[in-house]
């Protein structure tokens, strides 16, 4: 399937779906730059939990949008997948993420509008992710992420994580908050020190 990204350039993808897994969301492997001659040994690698508000809405609420894309855009480049999770608000689901938007419009942040709900302040859990890339024949990986949790998961579960590296920073007046309280509540590696609008690799 052809991808086109939003700087206009176009990869190709192949689509991956999956049965029998620990979790039966219908996950989605994307796996990109297989055309390239030179693909990097140990794929580069994008768990991306599904945020219909924004990959799809283009919510400037979050960075997600802008991290799907970049990774499309690096992936395809060296070669890897990304893994498209079913995973919605942190694993709370659309209508709960909503509710929180509320909450948050009160003063909550991300986690604590979540524990509000009686929910989880992130209730993700990789191994799916994990038996995915082990039946697409990946057991040693980069990891591009800002998230820990994640690296350390994939670890736990039998996948040897050889690189972590960095995504973008996507910071804007609409999330800076957002992005500051994930530095400081989950220890994603993000540095928010640049000017607002502005994106790096």
């Amino acid at each position: 399937m052809p991808i086109h990204l939003n700087g206009g350039d176009t990869v190709a993808a192949r689509l991956h779906t999956f049965h029998g897994l620990s979790d039966p969301g219908e996950h989605l492997a994307i796996t990109l730059g297989e055309d390239r001659p030179d693909p990097d040994p140990v794929p580069l690698v994008r768990l991306h939990s599904e945020c219909l508000t924004g990959d799809v809405l283009g919510s400037a609420r979050c960075d997600c949008g802008p991290q799907l894309h970049e990774a499309v855009r690096r992936i395809g480049a060296v070669g890897g997948c990304v893994l498209y999770l079913r995973q919605e608000g942190r694993g709370i689901g659309l209508y709960n993420k909503l509710d929180a938007y509320l909450l948050q419009d009160a003063g909550f942040d991300t986690y604590a509008a979540n524990e509000e709900l009686q929910l989880a302040p992130d209730s993700r859990d990789y191994r799916a992710a994990a038996e995915m890339l082990r039946l697409l024949g990946l057991t040693r990986v980069r990891l591009l992420t800002n998230n820990p949790e994640k690296a350390a998961q994939l670890a736990r579960y039998g996948i040897e994580v050889a690189a972590v590296v960095p995504t973008g920073v996507f910071v804007t007046e609409d999330n800076r908050s957002y992005l500051e309280t994930k530095v400081r509540v989950t220890r994603h590696t993000l540095a928010l020190g640049g000017p607002v609008g502005r994106s790096a690799s």
